[in-house]
């Protein structure tokens, strides 16, 4: 019963959150999706000879993948947690400043760009029936978290930046700039399960259906 009590309490917050901030969430999945069809734009406008080596690099991975036998995930996965501690941390510091606000922006841009990128070049290479389930194989469960963890990063920062223009007391601030830390640590440890999810789970998927795949 007080488990149950405890994530319906998560859950109300989390909801809380979401329209107290509604205006937040909504610019920063905006640049998100504007990252993404950049990142969509710039495959298929792409010269035929860069889609060439996009579509070859693409299939001697698959061809690895195939033919590894036992894929050591331990070191895959401290550069994983290692990249997403240096975002989050990245993050917290540029949304602590006011002329960091573009820098968290930008970040969440590019990682939208890099999404519609990558999902792309895989569409190109392989067609669309096996681009979908290559996509929900490698990028699927892992962005679950990771990218609600960005985005609400993205929205914690925008938030603190309104108060240090908006408000100009100190005490009003340091609580703002703490609720910051407070979350940015919060999302630093979904960004962690998300490496998890990532090379532990999302690798033995794509081991077990590469042979559906090209």
């Amino acid at each position: 019963m007080k488990k149950y009590k405890r994530v319906s309490n998560i859950k109300n917050t989390i909801i809380e959150y979401s329209k107290n901030n509604s205006k937040e969430y909504i610019l920063v999945i905006l640049i998100c999706i504007i990252g993404l069809f950049v990142g969509v734009m710039f495959i298929n406008n792409c010269q035929e000879d860069k889609q060439d080596i996009i579509t070859s690099y693409i299939t001697e991975f698959i061809e690895k993948m195939k033919n590894i036998e036992n894929i050591d995930k331990t070191d895959l996965i401290k550069t994983s947690v290692k990249s997403n501690i240096m975002l989050a941390i990245i993050i917290w510091f540029a949304g602590t400043t006011i002329i960091g606000m573009p820098v968290v922006l930008g970040i969440i841009l590019y990682r939208g760009f890099c999404l519609g990128y990558t999902i792309s070049a895989i569409t190109l290479t392989l067609g669309t029936g096996k681009s979908i389930l290559f996509c929900i194989l490698t990028l699927f469960l892992q962005n679950i978290f990771f990218i609600p963890a960005l985005l609400t990063m993205g929205v914690s920062s925008i938030k603190l930046y309104k108060s240090i223009i908006n408000d100009r007391r100190k005490e009003n601030i340091k609580i703002e700039i703490i609720r910051h830390t407070i979350i940015s640590i919060i999302m630093l440890g979904i960004l962690v399960i998300s490496s998890i999810v990532e090379n532990e789970i999302s690798v033995s998927l794509l081991k077990f259906g590469i042979k559906y795949i090209n």
